[in-house]
This record gives structure tokens, sequence and C-alpha cells, in this order.
């Protein structure tokens, strides 16, 4: 199954969720209460903390629940705050971490802690999409197509780009749908 957030981002071969952590995880425990899929492939927009340059798409099977405080050290969790997904093939790898949070990140001063710990980019949904997936036992795969630098412009770059990124997102959807068919 594949699935996206929704409102403004969504595809016509993708169910929407929901947008943030909380209507993601409420929508998609009732999908998979329902009618459980084989597997999830999430896809969406993401920011990027810095590396990941505008209009890359990047596919992640982490995903990580980090607040931008944690790294002043005001902030501490008791959760686990980094989630690793049952892969769909055993040959299937990716090391890279997507951070979530119902805020988007400002500070590009900020990119450099996440880096620091091979956190690349910022997506609302990825975190709680994976740890439905984990608790239903479902394998998952994010793909995700930049938008934007988490700076002061994030949200002037997501508006101006996300249009564009949606259509790349597509064709590389529908590529890979084109490899899997030979």
């Amino acid at each position: 199954m594949i699935i996206c957030a929704g409102n403004n981002e969504t595809f016509s071969f993708a169910q929407p969720i929901g947008v943030g952590l909380i209507e993601s995880s409420i929508n998609l425990t009732r999908l998979a209460l329902f009618d459980k899929p084989e597997f999830l492939i999430f896809i969406g927009s993401a920011g990027s903390y810095g590396e990941a340059k505008i209009f890359d798409i990047k596919t992640s099977m982490t995903a990580s629940n980090i607040e931008t405080s944690f790294w002043r050290n005001d902030s501490y969790t008791p959760i686990d705050n980094v989630i690793e997904a049952k892969k769909i093939k055993k040959e299937q790898t990716s090391t890279l971490i997507v951070n979530s949070s119902n805020y988007i990140t400002t500070n590009i001063e900020y990119g450099k802690f996440y880096i620091k710990h091979n956190i690349h980019l910022e997506n609302m949904e990825f975190f709680s999409v994976m740890r439905v997936a984990k608790e239903f036992d479902i394998p998952v795969l994010g793909i995700f197509v930049v938008t934007n630098y988490t700076d002061k412009d994030a949200h002037k770059e997501f508006m101006q780009n996300h249009e564009k990124a949606k259509k790349l997102l597509v064709e590389y959807m529908f590529e890979k749908y084109k490899e899997l068919k030979k």
C-alpha cells in the first residue's frame, strides 16, 4: 500500500493518512486494523538539514522524533525516539534517518546537530508511520523529495517548490514501477 500525508500533498495512487504525527498515526492505525497491508510505502516531501539538495529523491527505513530543544539540552525523552523499519526485501538498505516533528525547523544551525547523527531530512509524518508499522509488524519504506532547506525561508521554499517536487516524485514512482514490471 502506498500512503501519503494528504491536504495539499496527495497523489492519485496513494492513500492519504493525514498531516502531522497525530492525524497520520490515528488514520494509519485505523487502516491497519481493518485491512492490514502487506507493506507500506510512504511518499512525501521533506526539508533538508543541509546536505540533501532541493529536488533530490531519497529513501529511508529509519525515522527519529527529536525536537530541537534536545540539542540544546533543554529536554529529554523516556521513549525510543529512533525506529528502524522491518525490511520489505532482505537486500534493502538505507541508512538515512528522517526526523519527524509537528514543527518545521527554521534555524539552519540545528541542521549541523542532525547531520552529525546521520539525520538528513525532516518530514512531519514519517516517525508515526514507522511506529504504527512496527506495532503491526508491517514492512515500510519512505520515499521523499526535498522541497526546502530547514532555514528561515523554509516555508517560502516549500511553497515555491512543492508542485514541481510532487511531479518529480510521481515520475520517480512510475519509473520504479516500470523497473519492477521487467
